[in-house]
Parts: C-alpha cells; structure tokens; sequence
C-alpha cells in the first residue's frame, strides 16, 4: 500500500491522498475577479488526482496584491467567480482551498511574467505598506503601518475568510511567507518596529497570531485552517527554522492545523540552496518538535521521492508545485507508478493503456 494514497484527516475533513497543489499566483485577475483562464486552469488541475487544492495567493485588501492581475477577496463581487473555482475543484474529488494574503512591501509591482519593479501611478500601481519604511531590494520604499492599519489588516483577514466561506472553499491558508506582509513582521531583517509589533520575539509574531485568531473565529470549527511559513530568511540574522518552531508551538494552542513549509523570499540576495526536496527537513523538524501536521513542497517533482517523504514521516502531505503546472496528471501518474488504481476520467479511458 502507497503511503502516499493514504488518506489524511484534518478535523472533520479527509483529503483522498496526501498529494496537495500549492498557491501559485496566476496573474490573471481583473479587479480582483476569476476569469476564464482560472476556471479552465483550476478545472484542468482538479482533474489531475490531487486530494487538495489551495488556489493562489488571494488579496484581503486592494493595496495588498502583488500585481494588478492578483486575485482578491475583499468585496462580495469577487465571492461568485471564486465559488464557481470551488465546485469546479470539488466537482472532480479534490478539496478546494484558498490562500489569504498580503503582500505588503512586495506589492504593486508588474505580473509575474513582467518586469518586477514598483509600478508608477500612471501605470496603475499603488504606495505600498509595511511593518517599516524599509524598501524589498530595487522597489520604492513602503508606508509603515500604524496602529489603526494594523488592526485593519487582522479584519481583512477575517473578512476575506469569511468571503471564502461563502464561496464554498473547505480550508483556508494564511500566507505568512516568502517576504510578504506577515513574514515582513515576524524577521528582523525587515521590522524594526519599536511598540508591541516590533522587536522582541512575542512582539514579531503578535501579528501573525492575532491574524489567525481572528480567522479562527470566524472560520467554522470543524474545517481546517492553515498557514505558510517560511521556515528560514536564509541570511544571517534573520528570521529562522527555531524561530519557526516556536511560533508553531503557540500557532497549535491558536487553531492551525497545518503547516505549508516554504522557505526564503525576504531577501533577494539570499543564497538559497535548492535542490530537490531541500525545504523538508524544515518541515520534518517542526512537525516532530512543534507537534503540528506539515506539508512539504519545493522540488519535490517524482513520485518514489513523494513517498518516500510521507513513508518516512518526514511530512504528512506533499505539495507539487512547477510539476503539476508542467502535468496536470502528475497524481494519476504517480498512482500508476507506486502501483495504485488511478481512477482516471471515464472521458480519458480510451487513452489508458491496455
């Protein structure tokens, strides 16, 4: 039996395999809306065989998209293009989730395929916010957030959960990684903050834990909620795999569920050394000392190296990233070669091999 295909419970909800598809930023949106290209990229990935999916990064504030194409969820406009993704996903066994996000300092800049530098008002872009007035290498220097802003930014978040509610997603991930708005507060590197937000540890994470605090209180108890992290800046002094277990510890008493292990995207001179699987052992260290459920994913793209991280109790789910945008069919593939029934589409049957 496949370690790989076994199923996974989180509360009340049981994902089919431990495969899961990571946010990944279409940039495709108009106003924050799903189109066309969403639907028929979402639609096609359900298809594939992964038990999860968790649609890209998704604004809670206008000012909080990276790029003018990012989607958002913080109106009721943008609540039924969403919803028809979560039927879409769920129509075809996989569960649908939706990452809330933020992107702070790393915001109004161009689409993922343009070039990534601030964008002018007369090109569209917007002033940028920030823990401090501390620019991303190359972008215009951000606006510190006060007091006010700050207690804004925790009720979009639970605003837009409630939004994703609404829509019909199962689970909700809170983005609190590669450089944007709530990793920008937890490192060092980028808060220097002198009141309660700033400084000190407790102080770095208040944001991150009264953002999931208020997610919890709206999302429904029976229903998971996530949160990616980035494990480590990979820099000197900054933010770190100890201090991501000591947040996870206190993340656990706050109602997450699991954790989406990332790593990196604070500092872009960061000397990252990526290689197939390099971020699980990060996520293997917080789910034996933090107690918490993990999710691996970077570079993870051949199906005996899935199962082996699940077999292994490096992790409990594997996320496939750049793979799956290169193969939709990556699961069902992966069954077929660990040996499972892979329930392929009736549609596709005839392509099947005798």
């Amino acid at each position: 039996m496949s370690a790989l295909f076994e199923p996974l419970t989180l509360r009340s909800l049981t994902l089919p395999n431990r495969i899961g598809i990571p946010p990944m930023c279409q940039y495709s949106a108009t106003d924050g809306l799903a189109g066309d290209w969403h639907a028929q990229h979402y639609g096609c990935r359900a298809v594939g065989g992964a038990g999860l999916l968790i649609v890209e990064a998704s604004a809670v504030l206008p000012e909080g998209r990276i790029s003018p194409g990012d989607l958002g969820l913080w109106n009721e406009a943008q609540i039924g293009p969403l919803a028809r993704l979560a039927r879409l996903i769920e129509s075809q066994g996989a569960v649908p989730a939706i990452q809330l996000a933020h992107a702070g300092r790393k915001a109004s800049v161009g689409r993922g395929w343009e070039a990534q530098s601030t964008l002018s008002a007369e090109a569209g872009g917007w002033t940028a916010v920030a823990p401090s007035a501390i620019a991303f290498e190359g972008y215009a220097e951000p606006q510190a957030l006060d007091a006010a802003a700050i207690t804004a930014v925790v009720a979009a978040f639970a605003a837009a959960a409630g939004r994703a509610l609404t829509a019909g997603f199962r689970m909700v991930e809170i983005h609190a990684a590669h450089g944007y708005l709530l990793h920008q507060f937890l490192s060092p590197l980028s808060n220097r903050r002198g009141d309660e937000y700033g400084g000190s540890f407790a102080n770095r994470v208040r944001l991150t834990r009264e953002v999931v605090a208020a997610v919890r209180a709206v999302w429904p108890q029976e229903l998971p909620l996530l949160i990616r992290l980035s494990a480590t800046d990979w820099v000197e002094g900054g933010w770190d795999i100890e201090q991501t277990v000591a947040l996870c510890r206190l993340l656990k008493e706050d109602g997450v569920d699991l954790v989406d292990v990332s790593s990196g995207g604070l500092i872009p001179s960061a000397k990252i050394p990526a290689g197939p699987g390099f971020q699980v052992p990060f996520a293997t260290r917080i789910r034996q000392e933090a107690g918490l459920p993990v999710a691996a994913v970077g570079l993870i793209t051949e199906p005996a190296q899935a199962e082996a991280i699940v077999a292994n109790g490096e992790a409990d789910l594997v996320l496939v990233g750049r793979e799956i945008l290169r193969n939709p069919y990556w699961p069902l593939q992966a069954a077929q070669a660990l040996g499972v029934a892979a329930a392929w589409p009736a549609q596709y049957l005839r392509a099947m091999p005798r």
